[in-house]
């Protein structure tokens, strides 16, 4: 069975690594495989004759096959995660880079397409909510390849967001839906994607839901990223020592969403307010290609040492792209994380450190509720109000899956399409 995976966005990076490393695991427990690790002493399976049976209902050996859009065109933003997250390098990369939305869109479907019409693969993989996402979905759909959607039903109910037209669109174009909860599922009912044959009324369900339905609750793949990405920064990253940070006294920051980077009103009020927090303590900024430009464009003072009001105070640290293991590094080790990043909110959860979303809402609203995470928009008050005063409870639910969504996800592709 061949599988094409569409990626082209740091987020989509850390989700397929996932999912890579969960098709190997499953190649490895094929019938073949297990018996040539038999013959050749070097399988460490011990019951033979339960194992071998189990494999062969685990189904065929998957081929997975990398088309990169290049929408993330910079190499800090790109190849590196590649590298560190050790996945198979793309066999296509189709280096559409930046443009608008049409033109980035349309030269991905065109490419996409082609390869699709090559390949003719079983599954078309599609992550999350950017252009390569729509892109893929429409690809496949348009010449019948069945598409698989990881992240479906996530809803902001913003449509002034290219990512929700992004998401709407190509949930409405999946086979089959991986949803991270239950809110997901429910997103889905309202459009009139059917719910699962099995429907759990609890927010969350980790126990694996019968495979047969098109709708599935899975939990969140990122989940499996963040694990992995814990025990290997803790060996291999050096961050803090670089920047000569000490844990837990300083806040992380990243802006990187249109709705903040392409309104100078809303730019400036998230600049004001981490020039006025970073007179009190530290703030650590990683500079996004877009947010650079629009800084660039809008504030070239605040790219320039000793200029205006907007020029960082010596503690709001302005820093170059990183690696994933450094970024994990980062919000590991900081007080607090301000972000507009749907994948940092969660890392935050999962890491137990306070959230503050710079959006006006949030499709993770789980984390909401659960009270380690809030919303201020752009409004400096806002977030310099919730800098001084944001409280965390004691109790901390389990969201989003048990670490294993990855592996439900393989067991449900190998079925195909029915």
């Amino acid at each position: 069975m061949k599988i094409c995976t569409i990626i082209g966005a740091r987020p989509q990076f850390i989700k397929a690594a996932a999912v890579s490393r969960a098709i190997a695991a499953h190649n490895r427990l094929t019938p073949d495989a297990l018996v040539r690790q038999i013959e050749n002493g070097r399988s460490e399976v011990r019951n033979v004759s339960r194992t071998i049976p189990e494999a062969k209902r685990s189904g065929t050996p998957l081929t997975e096959v990398i088309i990169h859009t290049g929408q993330h065109y910079d190499e800090a933003m790109s190849s590196i995660f590649f590298r560190e997250l050790a996945m198979p390098k793309p066999k296509y990369n189709l280096n559409i880079g930046s443009g608008t939305h049409g033109q980035q869109t349309g030269k991905m479907l065109a490419g996409i397409e082609d390869v699709l019409l090559k390949e003719k693969p079983d599954w078309v993989l599609i992550y999350g909510d950017t252009n390569s996402t729509l892109a893929g979905a429409l690809a496949a759909a348009k010449i019948h390849i069945p598409v698989a959607h990881i992240e479906a039903g996530l809803r902001s109910f913003n449509r002034r967001m290219p990512e929700e037209i992004n998401r709407v669109v190509a949930d409405h174009l999946s086979t089959v839906l991986f949803c991270p909860s239950q809110v997901s599922v429910d997103n889905l009912a309202a459009e009139g994607i059917p719910l699962p044959l099995t429907h759990n009324p609890l927010p969350i369900t980790y126990n694996p839901l019968p495979i047969t339905s098109n709708v599935l609750i899975v939990g969140d793949v990122m989940a499996d990223a963040l694990t992995f990405a814990v025990q290997t920064s803790s060996k291999t990253s050096n961050i803090l020592q670089r920047l000569s940070l000490k844990p837990k006294q300083y806040l992380l920051a990243t802006v990187h969403r249109a709705e903040n980077t392409d309104d100078p009103q809303r730019l400036a009020g998230i600049m004001d307010a981490l020039s006025e927090i970073a007179k009190r303590e530290t703030v650590v900024l990683p500079i996004h290609p877009r947010t650079k430009k629009m800084l660039g464009d809008n504030y070239p003072s605040v790219l320039t040492p000793h200029s205006s009001h907007l020029t960082p105070h010596a503690s709001l640290k302005f820093i170059d792209p990183v690696g994933y293991f450094d970024i994990i590094a980062l919000e590991k080790s900081a007080r607090m994380i301000l972000t507009d990043s749907g994948g940092i909110q969660k890392e935050a959860y999962w890491l137990k450190v306070p959230c503050v979303t710079l959006r006006d809402e949030t499709e993770w609203l789980e984390t909401i509720q659960a009270g380690w995470n809030i919303l201020t928009g752009a409004n400096s008050a806002k977030i310099i109000k919730a800098v001084k005063t944001f409280k965390t409870p004691a109790k901390h639910p389990n969201l989003y899956g048990n670490g294993k969504t990855a592996e439900k996800i393989v067991k449900r592709l190998v079925k195909g399409n029915r």
